[in-house]
């Protein structure tokens, strides 16, 4: 079980609001989030409600302000609890969307796409088994895409507009 809680203002002031579970809509709870503390699990956050918007992959610690957690804004509208895993990995890119072009399969993570896939765009995916966050820039930087076991046929899928992923690390193995 995981606990998040949010705060309105920085270094953990103003009002605040305990969460253990996913939330669709945060907005009755807070008006905007300049300040949280994850005490456990894992979470990924989202600017806007329903799991939209740009995502914020977070672990147990303290966040004074919303630049730590690499955020945008001080826009935070839903929240998704990651679940602990720890059974084997597994992810098919695609060059192209609809799973066409070349093809490449991951069990581990990977910090610069095109060292290894020879592109910088990937266009869909197989989430075979494991959760995922893809990274717009190498090194595992830049705007962060969740991805849970299943088919993405085109970046949209995953909440992207463009493909152009540079890094790639499964999750629950940190």
């Amino acid at each position: 079980m995981g606990k998040i809680i949010f705060y309105e203002d920085r270094n953990f002031g103003g009002r605040s609001y305990e969460c253990s579970s996913d939330c669709a809509d945060l907005h009755s709870y807070f008006s905007h989030c300049n300040s949280l503390r994850v005490e456990s699990g894992n979470w990924m956050l989202y600017e806007h409600p329903n799991y939209r918007g740009h995502q914020y992959y977070l672990r147990r610690g303290e966040y004074p302000e919303y630049q730590r957690w690499m955020g945008y804004s001080d826009s935070i509208r839903s929240c998704r609890m990651i679940p602990e895993y720890c059974g084997t990995v597994r992810i098919r890119i695609y060059e192209r969307g609809d799973f066409g072009g070349k093809m490449m399969d991951f069990t581990d993570d990977c910090p610069n796409v095109y060292d290894r896939f020879n592109f910088n765009d990937i266009h869909s995916c197989n989430v075979f088994e494991g959760h995922w966050i893809f990274y717009e820039e190498p090194n595992y930087k830049g705007r962060q895409y969740y991805l849970r076991p299943g088919e993405y046929r085109r970046c949209s899928d995953w909440g992207a507009m463009s493909p152009r992923i540079g890094s790639f690390r499964k999750m629950g193995f940190f």
